[in-house]
């Protein structure tokens, strides 16, 4: 395998038809996901996307893609030269990864790793370009096992390694019918649930809308930003949406994946009023709750488990085998029976001495305190 780093995006470009082979199925790694979040958030840094090929590119014949590394490289002074994922930071991407084709995990990881460890060196490029202090790796699931294998064999050429619980993503396992899931909840809950779908849903005085078109969308987006702006404002708080970039961002990447079915866009209306509306990703077989916003005037009609549960319901009618909250331990997810999904956060140093030395004065700081050294056994990624 040929690995090559694209430093601009045009150079990823060629790849658009490819890269949702790896992804797994995980909305967050996928293209459109990513595409959008370097043009909103990449400024200013450099593109470090390493594309693993099946042979050396040439301007006829760019390769197949076996895997790629989704990263961005940052100078930050103290720090040195920084990699870092793609979706990282206030857009909050959730189980990131070092992606492969199936079956060739193993064999990316070691291609990725060998040209990370050439590249500390400056032995891949006369000038440097690549070379790198820290590689710092956030949103990945405790038990990925390519993220796994990376680190094995980065560790085997002598690279520091650090790591530390990140938040906990939380899933249900979706399986059998409405009752059969609704069996599995808590009896006070599941009263709690009953009522609503009767006195609410059924009865028609709550109606769940998920767009089905353009101007539906648009519609849907106008409402969740404006029912998650004056909640997250009730409560003192700023909301996510009083960034420009965050909001940007979500316009873009909304009307991307909607147009190849991998976002569903729900809100309910209470009597005519929309009182929750909800932004969520579509995987293959899982639906992830990215986004959400209640009316802060109508919180004694509980907005929020409203349309919980008429998502949920409609994603076992959908046949999905997931309903993922994603991050954050509020209560009110074990409640729906779901699990959580331990994730880390890696800090990686090459065995190279000015990196050493970074490294050195990260270690006499008070942060250090949080992490934990890891040698070749990651036991929180077994």
């Amino acid at each position: 395998m040929h690995v090559v780093r694209a430093a601009s995006w045009q150079e990823v470009e060629p790849f658009a038809d490819q890269w949702d082979r790896l992804d797994g199925g995980v909305p967050f790694r996928s293209w459109p996901w990513l595409e959008c979040w370097w043009r909103h958030y990449g400024s200013p840094h450099e593109l470090y996307v390493l594309l693993v090929l099946d042979k050396p590119p040439s301007a006829n014949a760019p390769g197949s893609l076996i895997g790629a590394a989704p990263w961005l490289l940052e100078s930050s002074g103290p720090r040195g030269r920084v990699v870092r994922m793609l979706g990282s930071g206030e857009v909050c991407s959730d189980y990131m990864s070092l992606l492969a084709l199936t079956g060739r995990e193993d064999h990316v990881a070691r291609a990725v790793a060998a040209w990370l460890i050439e590249a500390a060196e400056g032995r891949n490029d006369s000038e440097s370009k690549n070379s790198w202090d820290l590689l710092e790796l956030t949103g990945v699931a405790s038990s990925d096992a390519t993220i796994a294998q990376l680190v094995s064999h980065l560790t085997e050429s002598g690279a520091g390694v650090h790591r530390r619980p990140g938040p906990n993503c939380w899933r249900i396992e979706l399986a059998g019918s409405w009752d059969d899931y609704l069996g599995e909840l808590s009896k006070s809950h599941r009263k709690q649930v009953r009522r609503v779908e009767r006195r609410l849903l059924e009865s028609g005085r709550a109606v769940l809308y998920t767009a089905a078109n353009a101007n539906e969308l648009n519609r849907g987006l106008e409402i969740l930003v404006d029912l998650h702006q004056r909640r997250r404002n009730s409560l003192g708080e700023p909301g996510c949406f009083a960034s420009p970039p965050f909001d940007g961002f979500v316009r873009d990447v909304a009307a991307r994946l909607f147009e190849r079915g991998g976002l569903h866009l729900h809100w309910v209306e209470v009597e005519g009023r929309p009182a929750a509306a909800e932004f969520h990703l579509v995987g293959s077989d899982v639906v992830y709750a990215y986004q959400a916003g209640i009316d802060p005037e109508q919180i004694d009609e509980e907005p929020g488990r409203i349309i919980n549960v008429a998502t949920i319901k409609k994603a076992l009618d959908e046949g999905r085998r997931g309903f993922d909250f994603l991050r954050g331990d509020e209560p009110y997810k074990a409640h729906w029976r779901a699990q959580p999904t331990p994730s880390l956060e890696l800090r990686i140093v090459p065995d190279r001495a000015v990196a050493k030395v970074r490294h050195g004065i990260w270690l006499a700081g008070g942060a250090v305190k949080s992490w934990i050294k890891s040698g070749l056994n990651l036991s929180g990624m077994r």
